[in-house]
């Protein structure tokens, strides 16, 4: 048979071929388009053709290499469609399906939403920002001293190469964002994760959460400040709960003072975790500096306001009376599943 009766029946049996498996169609792949197939000695053939219709001949065999492409395509797709076909004539809906494993809140999470909750029963709206921060946002706007230790690499993230961006060490920096572009009143929570250089251990960690509180408005005071603690508190623990506050500093806020919740001393880890006094330090809070809201472009002699915030860790411990704050970052299933079916 001549070369070119050759292609032609090549191309009749492409044209005419059809097939029920998926190793008919691998040896159709490899009989037409394989790295030896049929097609191949033919191009050599071309030399005998007379010169007049070898280009002619050479598209031929083009064509015929192009039709074999697509029928293979063609009854590919066909075959996988039956395939599916016959899978889902042959599924049984009667039988059971695998079993799910279901996932659990994790417990910051579910304390976080609770925080939130309590929060936006009063008022609060929450206001969200980015975690990579300039020294504006994180030090400067908050009344925060060139020579702070805070702002010393021992104590703070920056970023490589450049001194000027950090992981942001407070969400107080979505409080600046906030001042900057809205005026009072301002009632809004924070709630983000931060970061700061410290040493890893039972009471503190790397890496946290915060819930940050801001509320400015005319003739706020502290007196409003303790109050919406104790309400959180309230809220949070118990009818019952006890807090006290401590004077302490904070360049962002002027009076400034500690908060505790009563935590207990019935056990080895109570007086562990609570140094032996029986309190739990849960947040920091204070009046707004003047400072802080004029550098945000707000008259510090109209308004005044107060500012709070939170390790949401340290009230997740406080709850489920967790004694290592590290548990909440190592992903250990035991720890995690004691969470399956609590809600909030």
């Amino acid at each position: 048979m001549d070369a070119i009766s050759q292609l032609e029946s090549y191309r009749e049996e492409i044209e005419n071929i059809s097939m029920e498996t998926s190793e008919e169609l691998e040896k159709f792949r490899i009989k037409f388009l394989g790295s030896k197939n049929q097609l191949k000695p033919l191009f050599s053939e071309i030399k005998n053709i007379p010169p007049n219709s070898r280009k002619e001949f050479g598209q031929q065999i083009n064509a015929v290499k192009k039709l074999a492409e697509e029928k293979y395509q063609s009854l590919k797709l066909s075959l996988e469609s039956s395939e599916q076909i016959k899978e889902i004539k042959n599924l049984d809906l009667t039988k059971p399906g695998p079993t799910i494993n279901l996932g659990s809140r994790h417990p910051v999470s579910l304390v976080m939403n609770r925080i939130i909750d309590i929060f936006s029963r009063i008022g609060f709206s929450i206001a969200e920002n980015r975690e990579i921060e300039d020294e504006w946002h994180n030090f400067t706007a908050l009344n925060t001293p060139e020579n702070h230790p805070a702002r010393d690499m021992t104590d703070t993230y920056y970023i490589k190469n450049d001194w000027t961006h950090m992981l942001r060490s407070q969400t107080s920096t979505v409080q600046v964002h906030v001042m900057e572009s809205q005026q009072p009143p301002i009632r809004i929570i924070s709630p983000g994760r931060v970061y700061r250089n410290e040493t890893v251990s039972a009471r503190s960690h790397c890496q946290f959460h915060q819930v940050e509180g801001l509320y400015i408005d005319k003739d706020v005071s502290f007196v409003d400040l303790k109050n919406t603690l104790l309400y959180f508190a309230r809220e949070m623990y118990g009818p019952e709960a006890k807090i006290r506050l401590r004077p302490s500093y904070f360049p962002f806020t002027e009076p400034s003072a500690e908060v505790d919740v009563y935590w207990g001393l019935e056990t080895e880890a109570d007086h562990r975790i609570t140094k032996g006094t029986g309190w739990l330090e849960i947040m920091g809070c204070g009046m707004v500096d003047p400072n802080v809201l004029e550098n945000c472009g707000i008259d510090p002699d109209e308004y005044s306001g107060f500012a709070f915030g939170m390790g949401i860790e340290r009230q997740a411990m406080r709850m489920y009376g967790i004694t290592d704050i590290r548990m909440f970052f190592e992903n250990d299933m035991r720890f995690l599943n004691q969470f399956r079916s609590v809600s909030i």
